[in-house]
């Protein structure tokens, strides 16, 4: 018995390519469909940049942004629109995910990103911190992205951040947050100055 068994898996044996040609022609074919997606792709990427052209130039930090309060080494993962956290902004660099070096003082937060183009948010442009789930294209377990809420222009972005050590996020959403309200306090006093 174990002997027909034996001379049934000697038989069998896969059929020889006879038609090459048909199968160099579906690989080509492949080729050429996974050419035209990511072209496609490069496309839409283009042209969001280009609806997005309105978006004034990034700020840059000040020669005296003043003594650090706190650094982070981590991830940038990309910006969105404010509150929607799948509307990625591609212009003037935001869309290139890097590496980033966080930097906050009283001026603001300093986002250094080698590689990709460094932007600086002022301390009177932040309108919250909070610890998100996710932002466009990149979704994380609960509170494993700080996400950053800032004005640009005439727009209002979330900008999202994974540091090395997960652990200083709170640390970060504690000392945005009491910049954001003393910045809020000092407007609101020289609104009233102004008012006299």
């Amino acid at each position: 018995m174990t002997s027909s068994f034996i001379q049934l898996a000697a038989e069998q044996k896969s059929a020889e390519v006879t038609d090459w040609a048909a199968r160099i022609g579906w690989v080509v074919g492949l080729l050429l469909f996974i050419a035209l997606l990511y072209w496609l792709m490069r496309e839409g990427w283009k042209w969001r940049g280009t609806l997005q052209g309105g978006l004034p130039e990034l700020p840059t930090a000040p020669e005296d942004a003043g003594a650090p309060r706190l650094t982070m080494t981590g991830r940038y993962h990309g910006s969105t629109t404010a509150g929607q956290w799948l509307d990625r902004v591609v212009a003037r660099g935001l869309g290139t995910r890097s590496r980033a070096e966080l930097t906050l003082t009283d001026a603001g937060v300093d986002v250094v990103r080698p590689g990709a183009q460094d932007f600086f948010v002022p301390a009177a442009a932040l309108r919250g911190a909070r610890l998100d789930a996710g932002i466009a294209g990149k979704v994380l377990p609960e509170g494993g992205l700080l996400v950053i809420t800032w004005a640009h222009g005439d727009q209002e972005l979330d900008s999202g951040f994974r540091s090395d050590r997960a652990a200083e996020h709170t640390d970060w959403v504690a000392a945005l947050t009491d910049l954001i309200s003393k910045n809020s306090k000092n407007s609101k006093t020289t609104e009233t100055e102004g008012a006299r």
